[in-house]
């Protein structure tokens, strides 16, 4: 017997049936419930080794049986009849034609109107790009081996930086979309943090040698900015509501409840939903363009009382010639909470002339450099492993030192060249022993 294929009406009907019907998660059960729901035997047996393959992406133990109509009706993908008017616009050729473009997009942005282009576009499959989406977000609950990213814990002195790394393929096709597209939307001239050319030295540098610098720590930012906003910043720059939906659930993920024990009840609440994960090649870049619009604000704010203004990541730094630190304090919280974001009261800084003023670890007091402390503990660290070797100074046991006293040098002397030559100069003295062979 053939098994038979489905329309997409049909697949939805079946899985709404089997939905009504089923109750556990079972092989007898399933098999039921598909019999029940009008699927042949041969078609009921091909779904059910789907849902019970360890190894393939729809594998359902441990998943919520109320999302039964989702996997059911991805599982019945291969099962279904193909849209006959993508058939014959297709014409036998692999290339794929869709929809008419909607001629909104900026010219510099790829014009994608069509979902089966966009999966053409970052090379995938469409039932791939669903999966990838995970737009029910049923993946959540789903085990370890089936989710998209690894979580893991950095302690802080408030409290846990809860970092979620894509695995390779997700992280591959986000890698994909940030080149092809999300960079190439221009953020607010205002923020320098993740931005192509910008440095930290661009963001700390309009604040050099002012009376008063003020410092202003954005809490839990990532985290704060939900899937809406991130179509938002699609819908916003011309593509269609069913693209950016799509775009958004690619780059967004909500933390499964098993990994939000131990947190504080506010950071769990904002984990838990869908939101922009730390970790992921695209957040940094699209909480710049979601920020876009509190760039603008405290920008104009800062312009209209001879401020300067500037942004690199979570950090908002204000400086001017004579600034009321309380009330320019009280008035960047008031936006900042309009806009859905948080200040970090133990972060804040008002920072005069007399005291150190340091932004993103720059001092900037005369110009933006490294501090003197730091710079005095690498060239300690470079003379006396010159005397005594490199592995004698390696306390940490670091595995490649020698890439790693580099890279303080060059972080130096990005603001320093005359800085950078005299530890370039010191560490050419040093025997690095086999790693500089």
């Amino acid at each position: 017997m053939t098994p038979r294929h489905f329309s997409a009406d049909e697949a939805d009907a079946v899985a709404a049936r089997f939905a009504a019907a089923f109750t556990a998660w079972t092989w007898p059960e399933v098999q039921r419930a598909l019999l029940a729901a009008g699927v042949d035997v041969e078609t009921a047996t091909a779904v059910g080794e789907r849902l019970f393959t360890p190894e393939d992406a729809l594998f359902v133990l441990g998943v919520d049986p109320a999302d039964a109509r989702e996997v059911v009706r991805r599982a019945l993908g291969p099962h279904m009849t193909p849209d006959p008017d993508l058939t014959s616009l297709m014409g036998g050729t692999p290339e794929l034609q869709g929809p008419t473009s909607t001629g909104l997009v900026p010219d510099d942005l790829p014009d994608i109107y069509d979902v089966e282009q966009l999966a053409h576009w970052l090379n995938v499959t469409v039932p791939e790009l669903e999966w990838f989406a995970d737009d029910g977000g049923w993946l959540r609950i789903a085990r370890q081996p089936l989710r998209h990213y690894r979580i893991h814990r950095r302690e802080k002195r408030d409290g846990h930086r809860v970092i979620e790394a894509p695995k390779p393929r997700m992280r591959e096709t986000q890698r994909r979309l940030l080149r092809r597209l999300i960079e190439r939307i221009p953020p607010h001239p205002a923020a320098h943090g993740f931005v192509r050319g910008s440095s930290t030295a661009d963001f700390a540098a309009p604040h050099a040698d002012r009376p008063v610098v003020l410092r202003v720590d954005l809490r839990h930012c990532f985290e704060s900015i939900g899937v809406a906003r991130v179509r938002g910043v699609f819908t916003g720059t011309g593509y269609r509501p069913s693209i950016a939906r799509i775009l958004a659930d690619l780059c967004t993920t909500a933390t499964p409840p098993s990994e939000l024990h131990g947190l504080d009840p506010v950071h769990a609440g904002l984990l838990r939903s869908r939101h922009l994960p730390q970790g992921a090649p695209t957040s940094p870049h699209l909480a710049n363009l979601v920020l876009r619009r509190l760039d603008r604000r405290l920008d104009g704010y800062a312009r209209h009382n001879a401020l300067r203004y500037t942004r690199y990541g979570d950090d908002l730094a204000f400086s001017g010639e004579r600034i009321d630190g309380e009330r320019v304090l009280w008035t960047v919280g008031q936006i900042v909470d309009a806009e859905g974001f948080r200040v970090h009261p133990d972060k804040t800084r008002v920072m005069h002339a007399h005291q150190r003023q340091a932004l993103a670890g720059l001092v900037v007091n005369d110009r933006p450099r490294v501090a003197r402390s730091e710079y005095d503990a690498l060239r300690a660290l470079l003379h006396n492993a010159a005397r005594t070797g490199a592995a004698a100074q390696n306390r940490d046991g670091l595995p490649e030192f020698r890439a790693h006293v580099y890279g303080r040098i060059a972080w130096v002397g990005a603001t320093s060249p005359v800085r950078r030559a005299r530890l370039r100069a010191m560490a050419s003295e040093v025997d690095w022993g086999p790693e500089s062979t």
